[in-house]
C-alpha cells in the first residue's frame, strides 16, 4: 500500500496521516514494524466523530473509544498494530515519535507544531505497519520563518517559551476574561499562521476544553 492510499483510507473516516518513519529501535512497538504512520484529527473530523455511537451513547470517553475502534480498524485492514497515546502507563512515546516523522518539530512554546496541523496537531493514534512505506520528505520547521505570535498570544502569560503553567491557565479559562478562549480555543495554538488554514470546528475546541477543565461533556 502506498501513503496515499493510506491517507485516502484514514481520511474516509476523519483523520489524517500526520507522518511517519521507518523505525531503527522497536522499543514501544511490534518488533515487526517496518513503517509507523501517525494518525490524527483532519479538519472535517468533529462532522464524522459527532455522528458516532461513541458521541451519542453519552459515556464517558467518546473520543478515546472512537479512536481505539477507527485505529483498530485500520490497522486490521492493513495487517499492522494500533498503538495509541492513551490508556495508561506506559505511554507510548508520540511526542518522540513525532519529531521522528520530519513533519512536526517542538515549538517556541515547546508544544509540537506540524507542517500542515500547525500548533492545532493532536495525535488519536499510530499504525503499525510490515510493509516498507515510501514517506514524503522531511519539510522545513515553519517557525524558522515565522514571526512566532505564540510567544506573546497567551493573555494570562500562562504558556511561553519559559513553560506552561496549568493551574494559571485553567484559572484564567474558568474566569469571565477567559470565556472566549475557552469556547473558541487556545489563544497560542489560534496565534500560529499555519494554524489558521487547519482551523477545527467551534464545537470540537469547546469539548477539548470541558475535558481539560474536567467539566462534563
Amino acid at each position: 500500500m502506498t501513503y496515499a492510499e493510506l491517507e485516502q483510507a484514514a481520511n474516509a473516516c476523519g483523520l489524517a496521516l500526520l507522518g511517519g518513519f521507518h523505525p531503527d529501535d522497536w522499543q514501544h512497538m511490534p518488533a515487526w514494524t517496518q513503517t509507523l504512520i501517525l494518525l490524527g484529527p483532519q479538519p472535517n473530523f468533529w462532522a464524522e466523530f459527532s455522528k458516532s455511537d461513541e458521541w451519542l451513547d453519552g459515556s464517558p470517553d467518546p473520543m478515546d473509544r472512537w479512536s481505539t475502534r477507527i485505529v483498530s480498524e485500520l490497522a486490521l485492514k492493513l495487517g499492522g498494530e494500533a498503538l495509541f497515546p492513551f490508556g495508561g502507563a506506559p505511554f507510548k512515546p508520540f511526542f518522540t515519535w513525532a519529531l521522528q516523522s520530519g513533519q512536526a518539530w517542538q515549538s517556541p512554546v515547546s508544544l509540537l507544531v506540524h507542517n500542515e496541523a500547525g500548533l492545532m496537531v493532536s495525535y488519536r493514534g499510530a499504525l503499525a505497519l510490515r510493509d516498507c512505506v515510501a514517506l514524503p520528505k522531511p519539510t522545513p520547521k515553519p517557525c524558522d520563518t515565522c514571526a512566532q505570535p505564540c510567544l506573546t498570544a497567551c493573555k494570562p502569560r500562562a504558556l511561553t517559551s519559559a513553560g506552561y503553567d496549568v493551574p494559571m491557565c485553567k484559572s484564567f479559562l474558568q474566569s469571565k476574561d477567559g470565556h472566549e478562549n475557552k469556547t473558541l480555543g487556545c489563544n497560542v495554538r489560534r496565534s500560529c499562521p499555519v494554524s489558521q488554514s487547519y482551523a477545527r470546528m467551534e464545537e470540537q475546541t469547546a469539548y477539548h476544553m470541558r475535558v481539560f477543565l474536567g467539566e462534563k461533556r
